[in-house]
């Protein structure tokens, strides 16, 4: 498992996690995001030793803890920036209690995105094959 090139993807996911706070509405992040995994899953193929799909989905993992970490944090000026996470937050367990359903969701959300993060390496990796020396 190549550590380094993990955490050098993950941070997209920093920056998205920084921005995704207040200077990247919600209805631009999904664009963000497709861009940010097409291109961690060009990177990953192109420089992992194998086990494309694990990278990918460490990486998600990765950047969830940014995510939660940032959004819980800055959780007031996330929320204002952010309506429609607050009308589905309101229909689940512990609505009034924004900051603890993060915790709790977000690792939920890391493992689904990871999942697709790593599909997304996997795919690439299959396409651009590896320089052989």
């Amino acid at each position: 498992m190549n550590w380094k090139l993990i955490f050098s993807c993950s941070l997209f996911g920093l920056l998205m996690a920084i921005a995704t706070i207040s200077w990247i509405p919600e209805k631009f992040e999904f664009p963000f995001w497709l861009v940010i995994f097409i291109i961690n899953a060009y990177i990953i193929a192109k420089n992992a030793d194998g086990k494309y799909f694990l990278t990918g989905f460490m990486v998600s993992l990765v950047n969830c803890i940014y995510i939660v970490a940032f959004h819980v944090i800055f959780y007031k000026t996330f929320i204002v920036n952010h309506p429609m996470m607050v009308d589905m937050s309101n229909k689940w367990p512990l609505h009034n209690h924004g900051r603890i359903q993060m915790l709790l969701t977000g690792p939920v959300f890391g493992i689904g995105f990871g999942l697709i993060q790593g599909l997304f390496a996997w795919i690439a990796s299959m396409i651009f094959k590896k320089k052989t020396a």
